[in-house]
């Protein structure tokens, strides 16, 4: 497997949305090497998209990593108590992010499951704040580059998924934008024993 270079990531954040399903996420963590295909993504593309965290080209310390260049993890935390790991895309000046919903466990699922606390396979990915819980990524991770050595995404050259869209999930508030089919999404073949 190949780790994504920076070229991958300096797209359209729907096109890199799109094309990270069937990617695979790796952290090398101090508890371990933990990995899993990613199966679900959300697009994100300020200033245009009022369901964007810089739409209108807002800037804050919390917006303020997609500005950057593709391919830097955006992590923030939501209801005060789960993580959620974004992925910068497009060039520096355009603030655009996709977000990894869920993800099909592949290594280090004994890891996992110690961190989640639950032998349920299906709970330990399938959800942005529970990846990140399984993971190990949290606000210590916002700004990492994923081109280098510990949070990083494989291609393994499978091109074979059906990849679906829809609109995206918990974004009522962002009035017609809510209604972009920009949710990308497939189903991976659990491995035997789940």
């Amino acid at each position: 497997m190949k780790k994504l270079d920076r070229d991958f990531y300096l797209r359209d954040a729907c096109l890199v949305a799109h094309d990270l399903i069937g990617k695979v996420l790796v952290h090398n963590s101090h508890d371990g090497l933990t990995s899993g295909i990613i199966t679900e993504t959300e697009a994100y593309k300020g200033p245009e998209d009022k369901a964007a965290h810089s739409y209108n080209n807002k800037r804050t310390s919390r917006t303020e990593i997609m500005f950057h260049e593709g391919g830097l993890s955006y992590v923030y935390m939501i209801y005060g108590m789960y993580y959620c790991f974004n992925v910068t895309a497009n060039f520096e000046g355009k603030p655009e992010a996709v977000l990894i919903r869920s993800l099909e466990p592949l290594e280090g699922i004994e890891i996992m499951i110690k961190r989640r606390r639950t032998k349920k396979r299906v709970n330990l990915c399938s959800g942005p704040g529970k990846l990140c819980e399984s993971m190990g990524i949290n606000k210590r991770h916002y700004g990492a580059d994923l081109c280098c050595d510990e949070l990083y995404i494989l291609d393994d050259g499978r091109n074979d998924l059906d990849i679906m869209t829809s609109e995206r999930i918990n974004i009522d508030y962002a009035e017609e934008c809510r209604n972009f089919k920009w949710r990308y999404y497939t189903k991976i073949t659990p491995l035997p024993g789940d």
